[in-house]
């Protein structure tokens, strides 16, 4: 799931999808593929009538860096760009891998610079018969609420353009967790792969999804989304809130 939140209805009530994990192979550009590390999202505990505030989204702060940090992966010395072309060229099939991995990337113009950057210049809501939803991303990672609205029982994807720089980023990965009245009801990790430095932006656009329907589902929503990479670094943080309601907000 990307931005919002799934239901699985019954015939006498309706619950959240708790553990969904998905992993998606990347768009154009990508050269390589990391695993995941497969978070275990425990069960949604009895929901309690409580008054949803703008700290809601903080409260679990602690357990996503534990999350993070038990998660993280070991990683062999970074190398910049140039490095990691000149070793083992005298190995023909390691230089043609490296060669096919970084594309037409131009070596001496990138720079010695040991960390990649990602910036995320797009993020956009589409659905299917109307018109894609531009979401403006704040500086400061807090845009004004509700971020975006969604009818219930609509398909939908998240596509999103970024930019990367310096040195090649591994384990790009996208996470999303949601709460409902100051409750978590679900938590989202999508791996991206990996990338090389490019001048063209790359695009990617997540798996449709379904919003839930229904008159628990209709209602107010927290959210933090992150992308990150292997060594848990953050490129882009965005809490926001977004609501799910009976019919699409017109403009």
């Amino acid at each position: 799931m990307s931005l919002a939140v799934r239901v699985a209805e019954s015939s006498s009530n309706m619950g959240f999808d708790e553990n969904k994990v998905t992993i998606c192979e990347g768009n154009k550009g990508i050269v390589a593929d990391s695993d995941p590390e497969i978070e275990n999202v425990g069960p949604v505990e009895n929901k309690v009538n409580r008054q949803m505030s703008d700290n809601s989204i903080y409260t679990t702060d602690q357990e996503e860096d534990d999350d993070e940090a038990n998660n993280k992966i070991e990683l062999g010395p970074q190398c910049t760009l140039k490095e990691q072309f000149e070793k083992d060229k005298d190995d023909e099939s390691l230089r043609r891998w490296k060669e096919q991995l970084l594309g037409s990337v131009d070596i001496n113009a990138v720079g010695e610079s040991l960390d990649p950057e990602v910036k995320i210049l797009s993020l956009e809501i589409k659905s299917p018969g109307r018109s894609d939803i531009v979401l403006p991303i704040p500086g400061d990672g807090n845009p004004k609420s509700p971020w975006f609205v969604l009818k219930e029982g609509s398909k939908y994807s998240l596509k999103f353009s970024f930019q990367v720089n310096n040195n090649i980023v591994t384990g790009l990965k996208y996470t999303n967790t949601v709460w409902k009245t100051g409750i978590k009801v679900d938590s989202t990790k999508q791996m991206i792969g990996a990338f090389s430095p490019q001048l063209e932006p790359y695009t990617h656009e997540m798996p449709e999804d379904t919003t839930p329907s229904g008159i628990f589902a209709r209602g107010s929503y927290s959210a933090r989304s992150k992308f990150l990479d292997d060594d848990n670094k953050c490129y882009l943080e965005i809490n926001y809130t977004f609501e799910i309601k009976k019919e699409w907000q017109e403009k």
